[in-house]
This record gives structure tokens, C-alpha cells and sequence, in this order.
């Protein structure tokens, strides 16, 4: 492609575009980009295909928590009709098959560079363009830089005395390779957030023993997993125009109606009733936002909920003394988690649990952990289920430098920002895909939304002969000014979380999500469209 620059000098690129990422919204990216608009497009990806984070998170147990009607996209009508699932949540390889289907579907492999990932990036100013470069020794140049690197896949391994040292098997379940056996290991796992949950829960019936290093307990209910009927499917089917409209304008887009229901206008009696109907249906966000309007927000409210999980853990747990590690005393405000019985693998006899916060580990052995009351946990196999460098964490590990040759990792020194969660200041022709403080939600939605508005920009920019397009401090600020003010409405920044970067040390806890929903979110995009794009410098 030629473009003029500064000089009016025409500059050649390689491409028009550069997308880095093959998951949701990398695949997505490119079709509106090279199907839609004709634009001449490349995609990296550090896999071996297609798929992003559920390429990389193989691990037993694995499952998304939206369930199956609405874990997809929605913009292709004839796929929607034609896709088959038959379980109501979407297993790690059903996720898989899905966008290798889609690939082929759109023919989007030709596009697409796998095993090769991107290292750096620099922003050209004389010449405005972008310089790309790989781990293969590749340097490519583009109008525009799209990242869709997806919020957790920037794994998190924790640095622990003696790691090094351990003599078994060490697995991250964000990198889980293929064919690993467990039967007759002993098994240790550290981490209990919602992949740890899933991954325990899974290796309990497999392994010899299974030692789970929790730091804090956590809150959850049933997945409520199973299969679904053939009128289900088909009566989702003839429903779809409605379901995705009220998807889009809902606050989670978990696909249920939201309730509007405060829960301290009704009866204890009826609370608990109503709890117990959302525990015996299954899935966290529901549990957290179908029942009532304000688990969220109020204190008083998250309390009631918080007390009927405890209450369940009491019931489950046979073990007082387990029972009483399992169970959390702070605010329900987490992201809300879900499972397949976590809590009754402690009633088995090769389960058992270890409070590093009561008892921390000190070292990693050769032969597995220590922790400080002097107990050494032999083990043959150790697993890193310690989530990710949420939001950010896989762009500061790119050199990626904006004007003046400021790297992304010094701008976010202080936590993450941007502009509309989509772009950033001093970071021309450069397009986020959740990037940080886009919306807290169900993310193909989330991830449609703004791949269409990104692409409606780009094709703004060819339609009127613009070369450049730049967010401006001023609607960064705003915008992250904006998403502070929402989060303080709500209990979430009163939890230790990966919301807010709370898991990874030394790690500045910040907001990290616009917290008032895909419906709003998708408002002030229009209205941003409508306006003649506030916030932007076009030229």
C-alpha cells in the first residue's frame, strides 16, 4: 500500500494492516478488514493455529463460563443456524473446533502467520508508519497495528525459592502441553482462582494424592453443566435475532435477563429461595446479577449471598477444620466463579489442602514443596494454576513504542489506560482488542462490538483520505477518570483481584475494566461515531 506522509513523500508498507492475535478477535479482525473492506492484511500468532487462549489452555477440566448459546459470534447468521452444540457450557476442545471451523469457513489461514510471534513494534513518525518485528527475524511495516493478544494469556508464574530445583513435572495451565498422564502421581496445584478450580477439580479422580496450595478461598457455585435437548438448541436458533439484541444492550452479556430487583425488598425467606433456585440452575454470573440488582453494589446485599455460599461450603465440606480453610470472610466481588463440585473433592480421601497464608511456602525442593510449619509436600507433579498478567501483561512484553519512541511499559507504569478501551494516546493507527478499561463482560460480544467499531473507523479514515488517527490525552484521561467513577459505584475494587491486578506483585492496582456494561459501553461508542469522533485527532 502507498501513503502520503508528513513530506507528502508516498510511503510503501507491507500491509495495510497488522493484527497480532488468531483467537476471537484476531480471526474477526481480519475478515472485516480483508473481506469486507479489501484491505491487504497480516496476521501473527506466536501458536501453531488458530485460537488464542484456548490453543494455550489445554488443561484438564477447562470450560467457559458463558454458556454455549452465546460463547460465539453472532455476525455470521448462516453459522449461527448451522453450528451444533449439545451440552449447555462449551468445553476447551468444542471452543477450539468452533474457531478452526470458522478459519476454515472464511478461509483465513492464507492470512495468517503461525509460530511466529511478534517482539516489538515501533511507530515510524516521519514516514507514519508502523515497524513490526517477530521472533523469526522478521520486520514487516503497516498503516495500522491491531492487537488482539486477549486478556489472559500473559501467564503468571510466581517466583518462588527453589523452583528451578524441582525434579518432577512443572506445568502452567496457560501453557498446558498435550498427552500428560496422572494416574498413580502425586499432584500439587497452586492456585484456586476460577482455572485452578477447574483443573483440581478435574485431576482429583486421577491422581494418587492431590495436594491443593490455596491462598485465598474462594466463592462459587455450580456450573450447572449438562447436556441441553434438540427443541433447546432449536428453540435458541428461532429465537437468535432477540437473544443477541438483548445480549448487546445487557450489562454482562452473559445471555439472561439481568434482575432489577433490590435484594433487601424481599423477604429473607424469599432470598434464600431464590438463591437456591440460581445454585441448583448453575453459573457464577448468573448467581451474582439473574438474582438480584444489587450483590454488586451493596454491601448489605453481597452479604446475603456471600452467607448462602458459606452456607453451601458448610454443607458440602464433612471436614470442620477443611470446611473452615475453604471458607472466605471477605466481600463476594470477585469475578464470579463457577464449578464442577469443587468443593466436595475435599471429601475425598486423596485431597488434601494447604492455607499458604497461614502456612506459606518457603521453597520449592527437588522433591516438591515446603512450607513454613516445616512439612515438606512431596510431589511428582507440580501445577501453576496462578492465572495471568491480566489486561496488560502481553503488551508490556512487547517492545511496543508510540512517538517519541515511548515504550507501552513506561506509559503504564502506574496501571493501564486508554481510550474507550480501544486505543491510546501517543499511539497512532494503533487498535486494541480488549484493551485495558474496555468492558467487564461475556467477551465474543464484547470483542464484536469493538472489532466492528475499529473497523468502521479504518474504513472512515480510507473513505475520507485520512492518514492518521491518534487518541488524545484529554479523552484517555476522561475516559479512565470515567471508568474509576463507575468502579467506585461498585464493591469490586474492595477485593484483592486480577480485576485490578491484585495477583501479580509489585503490580500498581488499578482499574482495569469499564464496569457499566456492554449496553452502555456500545452507547458511548455510537455516540463517540455520531459526534464527528471526540477524543480522536484525525488527520
Amino acid at each position: 500500500m502507498t501513503l502520503a506522509t508528513q513530506d507528502s513523500h508516498p510511503t510503501q508498507t507491507d500491509y495495510d494492516a497488522v493484527v497480532v492475535g488468531a483467537g476471537f478477535g484476531g480471526l474477526y479482525m481480519l475478515h472485516k478488514l480483508r473481506n469486507e473492506l479489501g484491505m491487504n492484511v497480516r496476521v501473527f500468532d506466536k501458536a501453531g493455529d488458530v485460537g488464542g487462549t484456548w490453543y494455550w489452555n489445554r488443561y484438564p477440566g477447562a470450560l467457559s463460563d458463558t454458556e454455549s448459546f452465546v460463547y460465539c459470534y453472532s455476525f455470521d447468521k448462516a453459522l449461527l443456524q448451522e453450528w451444533q452444540w449439545d451440552t449447555r457450557y462449551v468445553t476447551q476442545p468444542q471452543i477450539l473446533s468452533y474457531l478452526n471451523h470458522v478459519a476454515d469457513r472464511l478461509d483465513l489461514r492464507r492470512d495468517i502467520e503461525f509460530n511466529t510471534g511478534v517482539t516489538g513494534a515501533r511507530f515510524d513518525e516521519k514516514r507514519n508508519l508502523w515497524e513490526i518485528q517477530t521472533d523469526t527475524d522478521k520486520t514487516v511495516t503497516a498503516r495500522y497495528l491491531i492487537t488482539a493478544l486477549g486478556l489472559l494469556s500473559a501467564t503468571n508464574v510466581p517466583n518462588i525459592k527453589g523452583i528451578e530445583t524441582f525434579q518432577g513435572a512443572q506445568y502452567h495451565t496457560g501453557a498446558w502441553p498435550e498427552g500428560v498422564d496422572f494416574k498413580g502421581k502425586r499432584v500439587g496445584v497452586i492456585g484456586t482462582g476460577s482455572t485452578g478450580l477447574q483443573v483440581i477439580t478435574a485431576l482429583a479422580p486421577q491422581a494418587s494424592h492431590l495436594t491443593v496450595f490455596q491462598r485465598s478461598p474462594q466463592y462459587s457455585v455450580p456450573v450447572g453443566n449438562g447436556p441441553v435437548s434438540p427443541d433447546y438448541v432449536k428453540s435458541v436458533k428461532q429465537n437468535y435475532e432477540q437473544i443477541w439484541k438483548d445480549v448487546r444492550s445487557s450489562v454482562v452479556a452473559f445471555g439472561f435477563k439481568e434482575s432489577s430487583v433490590p435484594a433487601m425488598s424481599v423477604s429473607e425467606e424469599e432470598r434464600r429461595a431464590v438463591y437456591q433456585k440460581a445454585w441448583d440452575t448453575g453459573g457464577g454470573f448468573r448467581f451474582m446479577f439473574e438474582t438480584f440488582c444489587d450483590i454488586a453494589t451493596s454491601e448489605e446485599a453481597n452479604e446475603t449471598a456471600a452467607a448462602f455460599i458459606r452456607g453451601k461450603i458448610a454443607e458440602i465440606v464433612k471436614d470442620p477444620e477443611t470446611a473452615r480453610k475453604l471458607t472466605p470472610t471477605d466481600l463476594y466481588a470477585k469475578r464470579p466463579l463457577c464449578d464442577s463440585g469443587y468443593y466436595a473433592i475435599y471429601n475425598r480421601d486423596n485431597v488434601a489442602l494447604v492455607d499458604v497464608k497461614a502456612t506459606p511456602i518457603t521453597e520449592i525442593t527437588p522433591r516438591g514443596i515446603k512450607t513454613s510449619d516445616g512439612v515438606e509436600h512431596e510431589l511428582d507433579v507440580l501445577i501453576f494454576a496462578t492465572g495471568f498478567d491480566a489486561v496488560d501483561g502481553n503488551y508490556t512484553k512487547i517492545d511496543l513504542r508510540g512517538r517519541n519512541g515511548k515504550t507501552i511499559k513506561d506509559k503504564w507504569k502506574a496501571g493501564p489506560t486508554s481510550y474507550l478501551g480501544v486505543a491510546s494516546a501517543d499511539y497512532p493507527n494503533l487498535f486494541m482488542i480488549l484493551g485495558p478499561n474496555g468492558p467487564f463482560t461475556n467477551l465474543p460480544p464484547s470483542i464484536e462490538t469493538q472489532v466492528e467499531w475499529i473497523s468502521d473507523l479504518i474504513k472512515h479514515m480510507n473513505d475520507t483520505g485520512r492518514q492518521l488517527v491518534e487518541a488524545t490525552h484529554e479523552g484517555e484521561d476522561g475516559w479512565t477518570a470515567t471508568c474509576n467513577e463507575i468502579a467506585g459505584y461498585t464493591l469490586f475494587p474492595k477485593a484483592d483481584s486480577w480485576i485490578f491486578g491484585a495477583n501479580i506483585p509489585g503490580k500498581a492496582r488499578t482499574v482495569m475494566f469499564y464496569l457499566a456494561g456492554l449496553g452502555a459501553y456500545t452507547q458511548k461508542l455510537n455516540e463517540v461515531t455520531s459526534t464527528g469522533y471526540p477524543g480522536f485527532e484525525i488527520r
